[in-house]
């Protein structure tokens, strides 16, 4: 009897024992990442009236601020002084919306700690800063100033960044909002009234928005063919003004419905710098849908982007819808079709070719600061894939620049500097084509020499509309952003 009762009270003990191990995990170890999933329905309302830290641009513009509150100072409310230029990137942290941008995917490094958990009060006893950290940005204040103004009230976005390093220097999105009119108890008719508009402000179309990407695409076109040998820039098509695709009544045509060169022949560089369909729509079938898939998704398309904001997956049907279906894979080649891309991937496969193949990881955060302006954590830039051949990527740089000094990308010149780029009008069904340009400039910049990779899309063809192209509306927007980062 005494064995059995011993038995059973050492099960016991184990079991509280369990139990007191489990909350200690919970409470003292696992407590914060409870605390700060986005899952947990009392993050807002616990961080609501809390500070949180500065955000800065990278040249120490103040983004986002907290002021105390006149009748309470241990209670916070968020500021935004830039109002609606940072909207997308910045976000906002609103007792009723909620946090948004970097104010939700940053809100444990932002947000104070000087709570009552466990897990705060065991930092006080180990000597811990539960001062609200901040964040410096690699986002250019002048730069996204100008690519603000340059979209102007057109929809669409620009992104610019880093090639060699991923870090991103602009992205604007158009339409914004601003985020101080979310921000307190009296924010709710100003949401709903957000929330409401068609345009849908709140969308950041720079990175949660997919579009066909049109002539833009034919950069991963004309990858695949010069990455497997299947032609190169004096390979020669025949130049018909209308394409038939085999087994079908489809065509394809060029934007102007007229040959591309001389009705006879057009070779490749040609081809890619009046950015004939023709001569594509060819390419992409000598290709064949394995060839041309493979080389979209070691671009990145299927694939997710790593970065500090979610961004929407860039799209292209997977080789097995395309197989046997020649058509299909020559439209699939000029960007059209179910091919779909972010303004940022795009962004991306420009500074890729700028950086001899390799596609660096986005990244927007350059710093952590701790209160005191100290910084206290740095982010290094590292490599999301390797893309295409040193090779590879220098003939794509000679194709691009010809686009610029010789073909449809003429209006992305910018004086004394070597730009590469790639036009693209996007033919939307029952719409406006959307309008493209995707580029990096200089050409051969030297280790000490800024270099940008950009991207820049205007929806339905902004202002110009049905007679929009990439070269006539999107490329001007680049030439703008590549000359103020540069200087010139």
């Amino acid at each position: 009897m005494n064995r059995a009762i011993r038995r059973l009270a050492l099960v016991v003990f184990a079991g509280f024992g369990v139990i007191v191990l489990a909350l200690t995990w919970v409470q003292g170890v696992a407590a914060d990442r409870y605390r700060d999933d986005p899952r947990n329905a009392r993050l807002s309302l616990g961080q609501a009236g809390r500070e949180r830290g500065l955000i800065l641009s990278a040249d120490n513009v103040i983004l986002a601020r907290s002021a105390a509150s006149a009748g309470d100072p241990r209670s916070f409310t968020r500021v935004y002084p830039q109002e609606d230029r940072y909207a997308h990137v910045v976000g906002y942290a609103s007792v009723l919306f909620g946090d948004a941008g970097l104010e939700e995917t940053e809100a444990s490094t932002l947000v104070s700690k000087q709570d009552s958990t466990i897990s705060g009060l065991l930092a006080v006893l180990t000597g811990g800063d539960l001062r609200a950290r901040g964040l410096r940005l690699t986002i250019d204040d002048d730069l996204q100033r100008i690519a603000v103004a340059a979209l102007a009230d057109q929809d669409g976005a620009v992104v610019a960044l880093d090639p060699r390093t991923g870090a991103v220097l602009a992205l604007a999105s158009s339409p914004s909002f601003d985020p101080n009119r979310l921000v307190g108890i009296d924010g709710a008719g100003a949401g709903d009234e957000i929330a409401a508009d068609p345009a849908r402000p709140r969308v950041s179309r720079a990175r949660q928005e997919i579009y066909p990407p049109g002539s833009v695409f034919k950069i991963v076109t004309a990858a695949a063919a010069l990455e497997v040998g299947a032609a190169n820039p004096a390979t020669t098509f025949p130049d018909p003004a209308e394409l038939e695709l085999p087994g079908s009544t489809a065509t394809i045509r060029n934007f102007d419905r007229q040959p591309c060169r001389d009705g006879s022949s057009v070779d490749l560089a040609d081809g890619f710098a009046r950015s004939c369909n023709t001569v594509f729509g060819q390419l992409g079938m000598v290709l064949g849908g394995d060839t041309l898939v493979a080389q979209a998704e070691a671009l990145g398309f299927n694939a997710d982007i790593p970065f500090e904001l979610p961004v929407a997956r860039s799209q292209i049907p997977a080789a097995a819808e395309l197989s046997g279906d020649l058509p299909a894979v020559a439209q699939t080649a000029l960007g059209q079709r179910d091919v779909r891309a972010t303004p940022l991937h795009m962004a991306l496969i420009a500074g890729g070719v700028a950086n001899q193949g390799t596609i660096m990881a986005p990244y927007v955060v350059a710093e952590t600061i701790d209160a005191d302006g100290e910084v206290v954590d740095t982010t290094i830039s590292a490599e999301w894939r390797r893309a295409v051949s040193p090779a590879t990527a220098a003939v794509l740089t000679e194709l691009m620049e010809r686009v610029v000094t010789s073909g449809t990308g003429r209006r992305a010149a910018v004086p004394g500097v070597r730009v590469a780029g790639k036009t693209g009008t996007a033919e939307v069904p029952g719409g406006p084509p959307h309008a493209w340009f995707a580029g990096f400039a200089p050409v051969a910049a030297g280790p000490e020499e800024r270099q940008i990779a950009v991207a820049v899309l205007v929806e339905s063809g902004g202002e110009v509309g049905e007679e929009a192209t990439g070269g006539s509306v999107a490329a001007p927007i680049a030439a703008e952003v590549i000359a103020a980062w540069l200087g010139v």
